[in-house]
C-alpha cells in the first residue's frame, strides 16, 4: 500500500464530475487500498478518489476513528436513493486546507453502490455517516465544501491561499479530523 497525495484547492481535478467504474480491476483495487492508507494517515474520515487524482466514483470512508477498520466502507459508484430531514454539521475538508463551514444536509440518507467485490451494498446512514457519505459524493460530482460559501468568503479564501503561498510558508495542516 502506498500513501498518496491529497490535491488541494483549487486543483481543477477537483472541479470535474468523476466517471463511474465499469468493473474492479486489480488496479481498483490496489487504488481503493491506498486510499483507505492516506485517510487513515490524513486523518480523515473519509476521501474521494478525485482527491488523489484518479476521476473515478470510488470513495472510502470510516466515521469510526477510535476503532480503525471496524465499520470501513469502501464504495463504488455510490449513489444518493433517498434523503431526508436536515442537519446543521460544521465539516472541514482534506483538499480545503484550513476551512471549515457549517453546511446544510440531509439528516438520513439511503445509499447503495458497489463493494469491492462488485456487489450492491445499500446503507442507511445518519449523523456522522450521512454528512460523510454526502461529502464524498459531492466530491465525486466535483463539489467541495467552498462551493457551500458566498462568491466573497472563496475569494477571501483564495487570496489567503495565494499570500500563504507567495510567503514560501507551508501552509498550515489542520490537526483536527477532517472528512
Amino acid at each position: 500500500m502506498a500513501i498518496l497525495k491529497i490535491l488541494k484547492y483549487p486543483d481543477p481535478i477537483l472541479k470535474k464530475a468523476a466517471a463511474p467504474v465499469e468493473s474492479v480491476t486489480v488496479e481498483t483495487s490496489r487504488l481503493i487500498e491506498d486510499m483507505v492508507e492516506t485517510m487513515y494517515r490524513a486523518p480523515g474520515v473519509g476521501l474521494a478518489a478525485p482527491q488523489v487524482g484518479v476521476s473515478r466514483r470510488i470513495i472510502v470512508l470510516d466515521p469510526d476513528h477510535e476503532n480503525p477498520g471496524k465499520n470501513l466502507l469502501k464504495l463504488i459508484n455510490p449513489e444518493i436513493l433517498h434523503a431526508e430531514g436536515e442537519v446543521m454539521w460544521e465539516e472541514g475538508c482534506l483538499s480545503v486546507v484550513d476551512f471549515t463551514v457549517e453546511i446544510k444536509r440531509a439528516a438520513n440518507v439511503r445509499v447503495v453502490a458497489l463493494n469491492e467485490k462488485e456487489k450492491e451494498v445499500s446503507i442507511d446512514a445518519e449523523g456522522l455517516l450521512a454528512v460523510a457519505l454526502q461529502h464524498e459524493i459531492d466530491h465525486l460530482n466535483g463539489k467541495l465544501i467552498i462551493d457551500y460559501v458566498s462568491r466573497l468568503k472563496r475569494d477571501l479564501y483564495s487570496r489567503r491561499l495565494k499570500k500563504m503561498s507567495r510567503g514560501g510558508k507551508p501552509q498550515p495542516e489542520n490537526a483536527r479530523l477532517m472528512i
